[in-house]
C-alpha cells in the first residue's frame, strides 16, 4: 500500500512535445512525419490517466494532434523549454520561476526518448535540482554540475559498443559499414570507439553520417538527402552495417532503403545484415505504413535486457479511449493508429470518420503497433518503479526519525528536491519480472543487453527473437553468448551466415600480404613457401612443421616423416651386403690358396706373412662394410668407424710395408749395400705395427672425448627422417680418413719410385696400381659424401671400403693366384731367376 502510495506522488513526464497551451509559429513549414506510437508511450499515458484518479499530483506533457499532413514528431528546443519551464509553474498558469500553491510539487521527470530532448530538459530543470530518469538516449553534457542529476534507465554505452565488437568478432564481420546520426554520441562513437575495433582487427568499408533531419525537411528533401547515402552503403561490399543511431533512425534508414528500389540498384548488393543500438527502435510513418517490413528481416540489434511483464499484455488491451477521459494523449494514438477520430474530438471535424469504440489494439499490424514491451518499454517500467521505490524510503526514513508533523503527505511533497537524490541512488530492489534494479557508480541502471534478431512475416508483422546476450557483471567466459543457430538470416543469404570481408579468405595453405593503399583487411593470398604451411584460412604467415613431420603437396597439412636408414629389406642394402659377403668369400678363397701354397716361391716372394695379414685385414674390410647396414645402435654406431679406420690402417702398413721391403731388397742385392741388415721380418712388423698403432691411439682418443652416437637427421630430406650414426666429432672422423690418405700416399709414392723392378720378383708395379686405385677412390670419397644425403650417405661409404679393398686385392693378389691357378708351371724358382737373369 506504501509503494502504491509513493507512486501516485510521482510526477510523471515525457518531454518530447510542446505543452498544449503553445502554438506553432507560423513562419515555420509544417512537420509531414509523425512516429507511430509505441508501448511505452500507451505505459505513461496508461499510468498518468490512472494517476490523475487519486491525486493531483501528476502531470503529463503532450503533443496536440497534428494536421493531416503531419508525419514527424514536431521537435524543437524552445517548445522543451517550455514545456519544462510549466512543470515548475502553477497547474493551469504558466508563469515561468512562479509558483503559487504548495500542493503539486515536483519529485522527478522521466524523459526521453531521444538524447537532444532530454539534453534541452536537463538545462532547465537540472537549475532546480529535479531528479530527471532518461529511458532513452542520454545526452552528453560537459557541467558535471548537470549530470549529477541525470539518471540513466539505459545501459552504459561502452558496453554496448563491447557488444558490437564481439558481435562483429564472433561472426568474423572485419569488413563492415558504419552509419551515425549527427549528434554527440554518434560523432564520439565515430572518433573513439572505432579506432578501437580497428586495433581489433575490424576496418571499415566506410564510415558516414544520416543527413540532418529537421523540423523543415519534406519528403523530396529527405530522399534527395539519402541518396548519395544510398548509393555508398548500396554499393558497397561489406554485408555488414552498424547503425548507430537513435529511436527515429529507423525511418531514415527504411527511406535509404526505398531510394535503393528507385534507383533500381541491383539485389545483390542490398544483402546488408543490419547491427543496431539499442537505442534504436521500430518507429514508422504515416506514409510507411503500406511499405514492406523485409529490410529488417535477419537484422541483429541491442536491446536493454528485459523480461515479460505479466498482466502488460491485458493492461494494452482493456485500454479504451472512451472511458480515459483524462488521458489526452489516447486520442491522438487512435487517430493515427485506426484512422479515425473519437467522437470527443470531432465536433468541428466534419469529414473525418468517428471511431467506433470496437477497435482493438491487438488487430494492429506490428509496423503499427507492438502489443509487446520494447526495450523503451521496459525502461519506463523501470524507471517508475524506481521513483515509486525511492519516495517510499524517503517516506519510511521519516516515520523512522519522527520527522512528519500534522499533513504528513504535504510534509513529505515539501521536502527539498536535492534530498531525494539521496535516495534515488540507493535504490535497489527486485522488480516484478525478476531482475534487479540498482543504479552504478556513474548512475546508470546495472542491467545487460539482449541481441534481438528480426524476423519479419508477409502479413507485416515481425518478431524479436532473443538469440544471445552481452552482460557486463557474467563472468568473463560467458560475458557475450549467442546462440548461433537459432539466428535468421536475411533472405539472400540462403540461411547460410553471410562473410563480411574485403575479399574471399586465404584457405589453408596460403598467407595474406596486405595490399598498398588499401585497409589493413584487404589482402592478397600468396601460396606458402617451400618447407611451410598454414593449416587455418586468413594466416598473416606460413610457418614450418615439426622437426619429425614435412608438408603434405596442398601445404595445409603436416605428415609425420619416415625413419629411413640403409636396411637388409631393401635392394640397394641387399646389393651392397651380397658385394661385401662376396668379396669376402673371394678373399677367404685367395687367403685358402696361399695357406695352401705357402711354399711354392710365388707366396714366399716379398715376405708371405705379410700377404696373409693383408689378405686377412683385407677380409674384415670387406666385412666391415655390413656394420653399416641396418638399423643403426649405440654399439654398432661405435664399430663401425673405429674398426674400419684400424683395420685399413693394416691393410695400407702391410702394403707400405711390402713397399718398402721391394725397394730395400733390390737396393741390397749390391755389394756394397749396408741396407741388407735391415731388409727381414722385423722391419716389416715394425712397420705395420708402429703405423696401425698410430691409428689406433687416434681411435682411442675419438673414443674418449666424442664417441659415434646413433641420431635422427630431421632436416636433410623433406619426407625422411633419416636415422644414422652421428660421427660426434667430425674432426677425429676425417683425422682418421686423413691418416689413411697419407699411408696410401706413402706408399703410392714408394711404389712409383721402384715400378721398374723386374715383375717376376717383386710387386712394385702391382702396388702402385692398387695405390692409384685407393687413392682415387677416397679422394672421389669426401665431395661425394658430403653431396649426399641419408641413406646414400652411407652407402657412399660402404661402396668405398668395397672398392678400395678390392682394388687391392685384384691389383696385389690377383696376378698371384693366376699363376698359382692357372699357370703352375711358372710357380717354380727356375722360371723367376731366368725371367729375372733376362731382365738384368
Amino acid at each position: 500500500m506504501v509503494l502504491f502510495v509513493a507512486s501516485v506522488l510521482v510526477l510523471l513526464v515525457q518531454v518530447v512535445c510542446k505543452s498544449p497551451s503553445v502554438q506553432r509559429p507560423t513562419s515555420q513549414p509544417l512537420p509531414i512525419v509523425h512516429k507511430y506510437y509505441q508501448s511505452g508511450d500507451l505505459l505513461i499515458a496508461g499510468i498518468v490517466s490512472h494517476l490523475f484518479k487519486f491525486s493531483d499530483a501528476v502531470k503529463f506533457e503532450e503533443c496536440p494532434s497534428p494536421s493531416a499532413s503531419d508525419s514527424l514528431v514536431y521537435i524543437s528546443r524552445s517548445y522543451t523549454y517550455h514545456a519544462a519551464m510549466e512543470l515548475l509553474s502553477t497547474k493551469g498558469r504558466f508563469i515561468p520561476n512562479y509558483k503559487c500553491d504548495n500542493q503539486n510539487n515536483l519529485v522527478a521527470v522521466l524523459g526521453g526518448p531521444k538524447s537532444n530532448v532530454c539534453l534541452y530538459m536537463a538545462h532547465i530543470l537540472c537549475i532546480y535540482k529535479t531528479p530527471q530518469l532518461l529511458y532513452g538516449s542520454a545526452p552528453v553534457l560537459n557541467n558535471k554540475k548537470e549530470a549529477i542529476f541525470l539518471y540513466k534507465m539505459f545501459p552504459s554505452w561502452a558496453n554496448e559498443n563491447i557488444g558490437i565488437m564481439k558481435l562483429l568478432l564472433y561472426f568474423r564481420w572485419i569488413w563492415v559499414g558504419v552509419i551515425y546520426v549527427d549528434n554527440e554520441h554518434g560523432q564520439q562513437f565515430a572518433q573513439k570507439v572505432l579506432p578501437v575495433f580497428s586495433e581489433r582487427g575490424v576496418c571499415f568499408d566506410f564510415v558516414t553520417n544520416f543527413p540532418a533531419v529537421t523540423f523543415s525537411s519534406y519528403f523530396p528533401e529527405m530522399v534527395e538527402g539519402n541518396n548519395d547515402l544510398t548509393k555508398l552503403v548500396m554499393g558497397s561490399t561489406a554485408k555488414a552495417v552498424v547503425v548507430h543511431g537513435e529511436i527515429q533512425t529507423i525511418i531514415v534508414l527504411r527511406i535509404m532503403l526505398r531510394v535503393a528500389e528507385f534507383k533500381e540498384i541491383p539485389m545483390r548488393t542490398k544483402a546488408k545484415v543490419w547491427i543496431l543500438t539499442a537505442q534504436m527502435d521500430f518507429t514508422s510513418t504515416e506514409l510507411q505504413r503500406s511499405w514492406d517490413l523485409d529490410f529488417i528481416h535477419g537484422a541483429l540489434s541491442f536491446a536493454i535486457h528485459s523480461r515479460e511483464v505479466v498482466g502488460f499484455g491485458q493492461f494494452l488491451r482493456e485500454r479504451d479511449p472512451a472511458s480515459e477521459k483524462e488521458d489526452g494523449f489516447i486520442g491522438d494514438f487512435w487517430k493515427q493508429a485506426f484512422g479515425c477520430s473519437l467522437p470527443s474530438i470531432t465536433k468541428a471535424i466534419t469529414d473525418e470518420p468517428v471511431c467506433t469504440g470496437e477497435e482493438k489494439l491487438e488487430s494492429l499490424p506490428g509496423s503499427v503497433f507492438e502489443m509487446s514491451m520494447t526495450g523503451h518499454s521496459y525502461s519506463i517500467y523501470t524507471a517508475v518503479y524506481v521513483v515509486a521505490h525511492a519516495v517510499h524510503a524517503m517516506y519510511s526514513s521519516m516515520l523512522k526519525h519522527r520527522a512528519l508533523a500534522d499533513g504528513g503527505r504535504n510534509q513529505l511533497l515539501r521536502q527539498q528536491r536535492w534530498q531525494f537524490h539521496e535516495f534515488l541512488k540507493r535504490v535497489s530492489f527486485n522488480s516484478s519480472a525478476g531482475d534487479l534494479v540498482s543504479f552504478d557508480e556513474n548512475v546508470e541502471i546495472a542491467v545487460g543487453f539482449d541481441i534481438i534478431n528480426w524476423v519479419t512475416f508477409p502479413n507485416k508483422s515481425f518478431l524479436r527473437a532473443k538469440v544471445g546476450r552481452m552482460d557486463p557483471k557474467a563472468p568473463k567466459d560467458k560475458v557475450f553468448t549467442i546462440h548461433e543457430d537459432g539466428i535468421i538470416w536475411p533472405h539472400m543469404f540462403n540461411q547460410v551466415q553471410p562473410l563480411s570481408l574485403c575479399n574471399d579468405r586465404c584457405l589453408s595453405g596460403y598467407s595474406k600480404r596486405k595490399k598498398e593503399e588499401k585497409p589493413f583487411c584487404c589482402y592478397d593470398c600468396l601460396p606458402c613457401p617451400e618447407g611451410k604451411i598454414s593449416n587455418l584460412e586468413d594466416t598473416s604467415d606460413c610457418f614450418r612443421c615439426p622437426e619429425d613431420q614435412y608438408p603434405n603437396t596442398n601445404q595445409d597439412l603436416c605428415l609425420q616423416k619416415r625413419i629411413s636408414f640403409l636396411s637388409y629389406e631393401e635392394p640397394l642394402g641387399i646389393s651392397l651386403a651380397s658385394s661385401a659377403l662376396s668379396f669376402s668369400f673371394m678373399t677367404a678363397s685367395v687367403l685358402g690358396i696361399f695357406i695352401k701354397n705357402q711354399d711354392t716361391p710365388i707366396v714366399k716372394a716379398n715376405n708371405r706373412n705379410l700377404s696373409y695379414i693383408l689378405l686377412v685385414s683385407l677380409l674384415l674390410s670387406f666385412l666391415c662394410a655390413l656394420l653399416f647396414i641396418g638399423r643403426p645402435e649405440k654399439v654398432s654406431c661405435l664399430l663401425r668407424q673405429i674398426t674400419f679406420g684400424i683395420i685399413f690402417s693394416v691393410a695400407v702398413s702391410c702394403v707400405l710395408a711390402k713397399t718398402i721391403i721391394v725397394v730395400l731388397a733390390f737396393i741390397a742385392t749390391k755389394p756394397v749395400s749396408r741396407i741388407r741388415n735391415w731388409v727381414g721380418k722385423q722391419l716389416a712388423y715394425s712397420i705395420v705395427l708402429s703405423c696401425s698403432f698410430i691409428q689406433t691411439t687416434i681411435c682411442t682418443v675419438w673414443l674418449i672425448t666424442s664417441p659415434p652416437f646413433p641420431d635422427f637427421d630431421k632436416h636433410s630430406m623433406t619426407e625422411e627422417m633419416i636415422l644414422k650414426c652421428n660421427e660426434g666429432s667430425v674432426a677425429m672422423f676425417y683425422c682418421v680418413l686423413g691418416y689413411l690418405g697419407f699411408l696410401a700416399t706413402v706408399s703410392f709414392t714408394v711404389a712409383f719410385l721402384g715400378r721398374k723392378l723386374p715383375d717376376s720378383f717383386n710387386e712394385a708395379k702391382f702396388i702402385t696400381f692398387s695405390m692409384l686405385v685407393f687413392c682415387n677412390v677416397w679422394l672421389t670419397f669426401v665431395p661425394t659424401y658430403l653431396s649426399t644425403k641419408g641413406k646414400y650417405t652411407v652407402a657412399v661409404e660402404i661402396f668405398s671400403i668395397l672398392a678400395s679393398s678390392a682394388g687391392l686385392l685384384g691389383c696385389i693378389f690377383f696376378p698371384k693366384f693366376y699363376i698359382i691357378v692357372v699357370r703352375p708351371e711358372l710357380n717354380i724358382k727356375g722360371q723367376i731367376t731366368k725371367r729375372l737373369n733376362e731382365r738384368i
